[in-house]
């Protein structure tokens, strides 16, 4: 009769332990899937946005490298989510935006932790340097006689 009570007691507290480790990946999941939103609109606000005075603009991007900083430490696996997002927000603008954008030098120095690309000022997407560098040698033949 005891082993029979003990057996109901830890299948009772098994099945509890199961469902709040549910509960918890269904919240964790909706967690991330927020901050995979929230990084696409805070790509899209940041790519629209357009800044009165150097003063607010350096102000702005500084609230933004806190909040990504505060999240970095709070919670590693929404960071790298609001991230990827804002990564995948920043590529499909390059490829869609060229002269006709006008972004600050603030918002490139920013836009290069996003997307590699942004490194070329302005979308430059042909090379700065046209020029081919070619090293061509003559020497004269040489000769040996062995003994």
């Amino acid at each position: 009769m005891k082993t029979i009570k003990t057996i109901l007691a830890l299948f009772f507290l098994g099945t509890i332990g199961t469902v709040q480790a549910q509960e918890n990946n269904v919240q964790a999941e909706t967690k991330i899937t927020y901050y995979q939103q929230r990084g696409a609109e805070d790509a899209k606000f940041e790519l629209a946005f357009t800044a009165k005075t150097k003063a607010e603009e350096k102000a702005f991007w500084k609230e933004q490298k806190a909040y990504e900083k505060e999240l970095k430490e709070r919670n590693r696996k929404a960071y790298r989510a609001y991230i990827a997002s804002k990564k995948d927000v920043y590529a499909s603008h390059h490829y869609s935006c060229d002269t006709h954008c006008h972004h600050s030098d603030a918002f490139y120095s920013h836009a290069r932790f996003y997307y590699y690309q942004y490194n070329q000022p302005n979308y430059q997407r042909t090379p700065s340097n046209t020029s081919v560098k070619t090293q061509i040698g003559v020497r004269a033949p040489s000769v040996r006689l062995g003994l």
